[in-house]
């Protein structure tokens, strides 16, 4: 049996669960083939065996000083109509030459119409079909955006796959909208994990930092360093390889890339963390308190924070707010929480075997 999985390149999130998904399907014999583009179409090299095909980016997320803006990201989206033309062409090219048999868009589009009409049954995998941010909850685009999403997801695809725990405790659950037609074709799977995660053993030893590098979050990386130089007690180690960082202290270093992050998650205290999903999940099974440093204009993080503090698993605060004073202090009390254990659901609520379950039901042969 063949797989395709068409992959967005916004972001590593998308190629690393995807990744996931592919390995655990290999060793069930499955073929894995994969189409994306920019870092993720080189992450999807380094990670995995399967043949990759480049395919057209189909949306351009731009800011401002680092901060997501919509109206930057609009201006550079005035080629949508032809990418989506281009990642139409080369998803059709891949299926026919490749046999598919299956394919899963992880928020990608252009390949699910190809698919639909080529009779190729098609998951979408998303953690997101509504869209608000902390700065703008309630404005006229994020709500047009979230209706266009949502129509296309009740008419393209045989399921909506989210890799994220089952309402209540949905980490993602503040963006998502169903209507009672459609709320049976969304199919909470699970997190999506490395199974190398269950082999780490936890302590409580650094304060782990890796939220981003975008401009607006570099002097938030040299407030920690004089936090912890003013606090002995924190030995903060910061995980990122982007341009500007401070250097390196007594009790702040920097890691850089590292070929597993697992170890260093699991050996903190706290973990100061962006509001992706990925890295919460991961997080959250290690059982860290974790404090979201948020873009307050990105149409995601800000509701994966609100469910954060509501589930009593961290808090966030916003990254155009924030001082070395109240960022020492959200530190500080963030570490004093009994975080909520969740770790029973993650065995449970499986991505990998869950999603083998929702592929017996489109494509019963695969396993034949």
């Amino acid at each position: 049996m063949n797989i395709l999985f068409v992959v967005c390149g916004e972001g590593l999130g998308h190629a690393s669960r995807s990744t996931k998904l592919a390995k655990h399907l290999k060793e069930n014999g499955v073929d894995c083939i994969f189409a994306a583009y920019g870092k993720a179409y080189s992450f999807i090299q380094n990670q995995t065996d399967c043949k990759v095909y480049e395919i057209s980016r189909e949306v351009t997320l731009e800011g401002t000083g680092g901060y997501f803006s919509i109206t930057e990201t609009l201006k550079s989206s005035f080629g949508i109509p032809v990418s989506l033309v281009k990642s139409f062409i080369t998803a059709w090219k891949i299926i026919k030459k490749e046999n598919v048999d299956a394919v899963v868009c992880d928020t990608m589009f252009a390949a699910g119409v190809a698919s639909k009409i080529l009779k190729v049954p098609v998951l979408f995998m998303t953690n997101q079909n509504y869209f608000s941010s902390l700065a703008e909850p309630d404005v006229w685009y994020w709500k047009l955006f979230g209706k266009v999403i949502r129509t296309y997801l009740s008419i393209v695809p045989k399921k909506i796959l989210v890799p994220d725990f089952a309402p209540p405790n949905t980490i993602s659950g503040y963006n998502f909208r169903f209507t009672e037609k459609d709320k049976g074709r969304y199919v909470f799977i699970g997190p999506i994990l490395d199974s190398a995660i269950h082999d780490v053993e936890t302590s409580e030893d650094i304060v782990f930092a890796s939220f981003g590098g975008e401009p607006f979050k570099m002097p938030l990386y040299a407030m920690l360093k004089e936090i912890s130089e003013m606090d002995s007690s924190l030995e903060v180690e910061v995980f990122s390889t982007s341009p500007g960082l401070p250097s390196e202290g007594e009790n702040f270093k920097i890691a850089g890339y590292v070929e597993s992050i697992f170890p260093y998650m699991a050996s903190a205290k706290l973990a100061i963390i962006h509001g992706g999903l990925t890295s919460l999940h991961e997080a959250i099974y290690f059982g860290k308190p974790v404090l979201l440093i948020i873009d307050p204009y990105h149409p995601e993080q800000g509701n994966n924070g609100r469910k954060v503090e509501e589930l009593g698993c961290g808090m966030m605060i916003r990254g155009d707010e924030v001082t070395k004073e109240s960022l020492y202090e959200a530190i500080l009390s963030c570490m004093k929480m009994e975080v909520c254990d969740m770790r029973g659901l993650y065995d449970k609520e499986c991505g990998a075997e869950n999603f083998c379950r929702v592929l017996d039901e489109i494509v019963p042969e695969w396993k034949k």
